[in-house]
């Protein structure tokens, strides 16, 4: 038996996220089916985490254990043509039996995209988030360092989350403007629910000029979701890499 390592990429829009639910379609669930098409086999497919529905991945990270003798390396053809169009996977490989996609895990990279035009363009429909207001983006800028280090994030969590820690530390925060995209990159040791989400949301109510960038360190201090700026929605979200030490 093999402990296969899959690199996957998807556009969410058409699901209710990765991991299987009894009312919905999903990532985790379109992949078991492909991979019980090739090899005949039921599997657990363990992900390094969840995305929400909508949310998209350019490198989301799962394994199982497999005792297929189809080349490893075949493997992510195989079941490339199993799969709906929507999802891809981009590399197969074998990796220690003890491996594990979401235990293993030692950061994680989002990208997240705001569409900043009065009109709204279709194309970016399900791919970005449409702020037609006019944003002070020196100011969005500004707010970014304040998210580095490690801090207790409770404020920039969906309420009522159960977790053993709100503590994250935060490696990298990026803001790039292309025309009328504003690009957010933001690399951690691991994210809340909803958090990158939450500080996009609270970003762009600094952007408006509803909050400042400065009062950032008492939000975070505060611990207090309230406190914070509203959930930025789905679309525009991207799990970019998982990082291990492979």
């Amino acid at each position: 038996m093999v402990n296969v390592k899959l690199t996957i990429q998807y556009d969410g829009t058409n699901y209710c996220g990765w991991q299987k639910q009894k009312n919905g379609n999903t990532i985790q669930e379109e992949i078991e089916k492909a991979i019980m098409l090739v090899t005949g086999e039921k599997v657990d497919l363990i992900g390094s985490g969840r995305t929400d529905s909508g949310v998209h991945a350019k490198g989301q990270v799962a394994n199982f254990l497999t005792n297929s003798n189809i080349p490893v390396d075949k493997i992510k053809f195989a079941l490339n043509s199993r799969l709906p169009k929507d999802i891809s996977i981009i590399e197969s490989r074998i990796v220690d039996e003890n491996f594990h996609s979401r235990y293993d895990a030692i950061g994680k990279r989002y990208k997240y995209i705001i569409y900043n035009n009065q009109v709204r363009n279709p194309l970016y429909r399900n791919f970005a988030y449409h702020v037609p207001y006019s944003l002070n983006y020196k100011e969005m800028q500004e707010a970014t360092k304040y998210f580095l280090g490690s801090h207790d994030f409770s404020a920039f969590m969906a309420s009522n989350s159960a977790v053993k820690t709100t503590i994250r530390t935060i490696n990298k925060v990026t803001l790039e403007r292309i025309e009328d995209l504003t690009i957010f990159t933001i690399e951690g040791n691991g994210f809340l629910y909803n958090m990158v989400r939450i500080i996009i949301g609270t970003i762009v109510e600094i952007g408006r000029g509803k909050l400042k960038s400065s009062g950032i360190p008492d939000i975070i201090h505060s611990k207090d979701r309230r406190m914070a700026g509203h959930t930025a929605p789905p679309q525009g979200l991207y799990l970019e890499k998982v990082f291990y030490n492979l």
